[in-house]
């Protein structure tokens, strides 16, 4: 079946690699230094919650994972759904902690995953924003296991140049997305307002 998949041009599709979540501080640290964008502390999973109690008892789970903060002075999780009816789980911190944003995201991936919900994640983002206040994300696509960045402008535009520098940038920190068609946009994603 392998020499059909080649000869016909087909592939297999890529395992998650959550682990790839971890090279995002390495990232922001190239992120200021070449192009001056910083985190701005706020990260958040997409993914397409369904019915049922085994779902229901993950979600509360991981929410109550992510809250654990709050008794430390810490925000609380904030819970959103899109315009398309897609979950979002907003979580907080300070943007010079970057790694405990880092392992909520990848806390959150790997309960969804372990309890067999993997195929409901869509992705991850973690926002950054330059001493203008421009938004900028890195987006991490599960299915994919690659990132790509996420640059909007005003009117749902995108700054297209700054992605595709950011994306010169940080070829060495992190598995990027090499097929731009799957650069999707992710208009008004929470942790994307900085």
């Amino acid at each position: 079946m392998g020499f059909l998949n080649a000869l016909f041009g087909r592939s297999k599709p890529v395992r998650p690699d959550l682990d790839q979540l971890f090279g995002v501080p390495s990232a922001a640290l190239t992120l200021e230094a070449a192009a001056g964008f910083r985190p701005t502390g706020l990260g958040s999973v997409c993914f397409a919650a369904v019915e049922g109690a085994a779902f229901t008892e993950v979600a509360t789970r991981i929410r109550a994972l992510l809250d654990a903060d709050t008794e430390r002075g810490g925000i609380p999780v904030e819970v959103s759904q899109d315009s398309y009816g897609y979950t979002w789980l907003l979580a907080r911190h300070s943007p010079d902690d970057l790694p405990a944003l880092v392992n909520d995201l990848h806390a959150v991936n790997s309960e969804l995953e372990a309890n067999g919900f993997g195929p409901q994640l869509l992705c991850s983002i973690v926002g950054f924003h330059n001493d203008t206040d421009r938004p900028l994300g890195l987006v991490y696509l599960y299915k994919r296991g690659t990132f790509y960045p996420f640059a909007p402008l005003p009117g749902e535009k995108r700054d297209n140049p700054l992605e595709l520098q950011v994306k010169a940038l940080l070829g060495n920190d992190l598995r990027l997305e090499q097929d731009l068609t799957r650069w999707f946009p992710v208009w008004g994603a929470p942790g994307m307002d900085g």
